[in-house]
Parts: C-alpha cells; structure tokens; sequence
C-alpha cells in the first residue's frame, strides 16, 4: 500500500469516517510547503527546536509513537500558532490544543510511513488527497 493510500485511510479515521473538521483542514493546510511554518518539515523542526525532539522523532520513526499534551502542543507550535489554528477551527486555544493532541501523532505518522520524512513533493500529493476528502 502507497503512502497516499495510507492518507486516504487514515484521513477517514482521524475524521470518524466523515467529520470534516475544521481544525484538520486548518492542520493540512498547516503542513503544506506554503504554510508560514514551512510545512511538515517546520512542524517538525519547532517542536526539535522548543524542547519536544524526542516526542516528535517518535512520530516520524517506524516505532511507537509518544504521547502528547495539550500543554505540548502550545509549547510546541507556539502560542501564537496555536491561537490561529484555534481561530480557523472556532474553538478555544485549549480545545484546540486538545484535539491537535490527539490528531499531531497519528497524522505525522501517517505522513512518514518508512520512519523518514518523504519528498516534498509526496507529501502534498498526500495533503492534497486529505483536502479532497475534507471537502
């Protein structure tokens, strides 16, 4: 199975087989090459880079993927992120942070299925394929 099959079911998943959630059409368009963190890649370099490189390796590694707070995720993204992701969604910082918890680790997972992160180039196809099923 490819990488945006991978996409394709895990999207369904994440989404309760149809939920089209704001805040993950905020994160998709968070992880896409134009985004202002610069992608997945940036996703992962802030979190390296504010303390949090152990957790977020774990979610691009091929092994189990740690877990994380809500807290994490603020210290991880920056308040600032995190509030502009809350606003697209219409939720709070903290219902936000909660819910990007539980999505962040199985959704970086899913992008770097040979514990890598893959071209750049794949990884927008992928998103582009979440954004389809979004709608």
């Amino acid at each position: 199975m490819g990488l945006l099959d991978q996409l394709g079911q895990a999207a369904a998943g994440m989404m309760g087989g149809g939920d089209k959630s704001p805040l993950m059409q905020a994160v998709v368009n968070l992880l896409g090459q134009n985004s202002s963190l610069g992608g997945l890649n940036g996703l992962v370099q802030a979190f390296q880079k504010n303390g949090l490189g152990d957790i977020v390796n774990s979610w691009v590694s091929t092994g189990k993927n740690l877990p994380v707070s809500a807290e994490q995720i603020q210290q991880g993204l920056g308040g600032d992120l995190l509030k502009q992701l809350a606003s697209q969604a219409g939720l709070s910082s903290e219902a936000a942070g909660s819910q990007l918890a539980n999505l962040l680790p199985g959704l970086i997972d899913q992008l770097t299925p040979d514990g890598k992160m893959p071209d750049a180039t794949l990884i927008e196809q992928g998103l582009n394929l979440l954004r389809g099923k979004l709608g």
